[in-house]
């Protein structure tokens, strides 16, 4: 694996070099993974014309870290109080002769950005921009097997929990229960926070678990993933409690499922990022939902839950191959309840099957 990141770290340090750079500075923790294997609490990446260097502001141990660092970077372990991991990076670039230094404006604060000017006044920092996160978003093959397992534990742990006993149960019990499962699967922990909604609380996007409990005839919306090395999927499913569902339920249930599946086989290199998110409006608004449907269809997923690129009405760009992204549609009546559903997918060639379907939970109406 060093030679992925190095290979990384040499395509970065070859785009600043073409800017007129030799010397870039990484702070955004997830950018720093990416580039070194692994993300101490706290560290910067200082990429220079000879080596590169992962400050940190105490000793990699345990919890401390997320990942594995690559054993080619120089690791400097800055004393006790040594202040900033960024701001001593930057006395670095200087004494190593640099006069221009790549920094992630965006992920800096106004105060960080002073202080780290102050320590060299006369190295100009220069803004990397959102290089690392344009170069994230086309995956490897190996990046796609973390996305694959996380998507296998995900699948299981919501197996395990529809073949439990739900009535009763409050949301807030249930979210913990399917956290729980992930880790026994193999999980490093949730990708995100789990979302469980019940009867009026269904079809809410992100909907933060409550003490509501689990009643006959709910409409039961689940949103959850797991975190494998670094690498985060996403699932949401809904499903009828207890009884056969009632009509309004399937014909809400119906038109969401076929809203996500033409947004689905839409999937395919050189599509546009709104022609995805059309596919799926466009059913929902003609059947009267416009009004209350989120602002982006999906999004893309890696070290991550919510990456590059933005399936969005406004959104720029096209799809290339081995593009992990989510589709996730819902219709939220509020009062009643709704539907969410939700796939993690890869974009992959006409040629190689079409997209990649990872989250393969069933999505048939089921009542439990």
């Amino acid at each position: 694996m060093s030679e992925v990141f190095a290979d990384r770290r040499g395509r970065l340090r070859d785009r600043c070099a073409a800017a007129g750079s030799v010397a870039a500075l990484v702070s955004r923790p997830a950018n720093v993974r990416y580039l070194a294997g692994g993300s101490p609490a706290g560290a910067v990446l200082l990429l220079g014309a000879g080596e590169d260097v992962l400050l940190c502001p105490r000793a990699p141990s345990g919890d401390l870290v997320e990942g594995r660092i690559d054993e080619q970077l120089r690791l400097v372990v800055l004393p006790a109080a040594g202040g900033d991991p960024a701001v001593a990076a930057v006395d670095f670039a200087r004494k190593a002769g640099a006069d221009m230094l790549a920094v992630e404006e965006h992920h800096l604060s106004v105060a960080r950005h002073r202080a780290m000017g102050s320590v060299a006044p006369q190295l100009r920092l220069a803004d990397l921009g959102t290089a690392i996160e344009q170069e994230r978003i086309v995956k490897d093959e190996d990046e796609i097997t973390c996305l694959r397992i996380a998507a296998e534990i995900t699948d299981q742990a919501l197996g395990e929990l529809l073949e439990s006993i739900l009535v009763g149960r409050t949301e807030r019990h249930l979210a913990l229960e399917l956290e729980r499962r992930l880790v026994d699967h193999g999980a490093d922990g949730p990708a995100f926070a789990t979302s469980v909604a019940t009867g009026p609380h269904a079809g809410k996007a992100r909907h933060r678990p409550s003490d509501r409990r689990v009643e006959e005839g709910d409409f039961l919306s689940v949103c959850l993933g797991a975190n494998y090395r670094g690498y985060r999927c996403e699932i949401g499913r809904t499903f009828v409690i207890g009884t056969s569902p009632a009509d309004w339920q399937i014909e809400l249930y119906d038109l969401v499922f076929a809203a996500q599946r033409a947004a689905r086989e839409t999937l395919a290199p050189g599509t546009a990022y709104r022609d995805v998110d059309r596919a799926a409006r466009q059913i929902l608004e003609s059947a009267g939902y416009g009004d209350g449907l989120a602002p982006f269809l999906g999004h893309g997923v890696g070290l991550e839950i919510e990456e590059d690129p933005q399936l969005a009405p406004g959104a720029m760009g096209k799809l290339d191959a081995c593009v992990p992204v989510t589709v996730e549609p819902g219709v939220h009546l509020p009062g009643r309840g709704g539907v969410r559903i939700d796939d993690t997918l890869v974009v992959r060639q006409e040629a190689d099957g079409g997209p990649e379907l990872l989250t393969i939970t069933t999505k048939e109406l089921l009542a439990l």
